[in-house]
């Protein structure tokens, strides 16, 4: 049987809605997996039930983590929040961890990895960090923008092979502090990281970039199928 994935919800909160980039299923299903977005919801028993009937997780992208999670205060700059989705994804890492299910990050979906274990976010980038870096492109959204230096003696090193890497790049918040349980395995030319795994999982990896909006190209279909792989336990 193919792995079911189960995707967090993008909130749509003006729209008073919840939605799924096709290119996130997509790109599962051409990795072999089968993928299913789950309900938003933070009641206990649901998250375990529905943890327990799929074989991995994928965070996927959407609205910024609150800084309230990591001990922050909001700024005018930071985007908007959803309190349910934070509370959602937090115990759903909690409970894919204690059972080691496979946990692939995307965008959000690795700060709000970053978050849970213990790190913090710059709310945005330009503004507390003055980077020159095209963090937050325009359309078209399936080119590359910008490189990312892979790092040797991680998971992203032994799939792609270490050096430079070109991903394409829609975001304006990212990683300020390191989790101390997390490793980096990828950095932009200005410093921030990029890619994060966390060892001795069967897999748990996240990239601040987006495999769905480039879900056909060789370096994203690489990602998804180690993920989708691993989800076959």
């Amino acid at each position: 049987m193919k792995p079911l994935i189960g995707l967090t919800p993008i909130v749509d909160a003006a729209r008073d809605s919840l939605w799924m980039l096709p290119g996130y299923m997509r790109g599962l299903a051409e990795a072999g997996g089968v993928g299913m977005m789950l309900p938003l919801t933070d009641d206990a028993a649901t998250l375990q039930e529905l943890v327990g009937r799929v074989d991995g997780i994928l965070l996927t992208g959407g609205n910024d983590v609150a800084p309230a999670l990591y001990g922050e205060q909001k700024e005018t700059f930071c985007g908007e929040n959803d309190p349910l989705r934070d509370r959602m994804e937090t115990r759903l890492i909690e409970l894919a961890l204690q059972a080691d299910k496979p946990i692939f990050g995307i965008c959000r979906g690795l700060q709000i990895l970053n978050t849970v274990l213990g790190g913090t976010l710059y709310q945005d980038l330009k503004t507390q960090t003055g980077t020159a870096l095209t963090h937050s492109m325009d359309k078209p959204y399936d080119r590359t923008v910008h490189e990312v230096t892979v790092l040797p003696g991680t998971p992203l090193g032994e799939l792609y092979g270490p050096g430079p890497m070109a991903v394409n790049s829609r975001h304006h918040q990212g990683i300020k502090a390191l989790a101390p349980a997390l490793r980096a395995q990828a950095v932009a030319p200005d410093g921030l990281i990029e890619a994060v795994y966390l060892p001795e999982y069967r897999f748990v990896q996240a990239v601040q970039w987006h495999p769905e909006h480039r879900w056909q190209a060789a370096e994203s279909q690489s990602i998804l199928r180690a993920f989708v792989e691993s989800c076959r336990g």
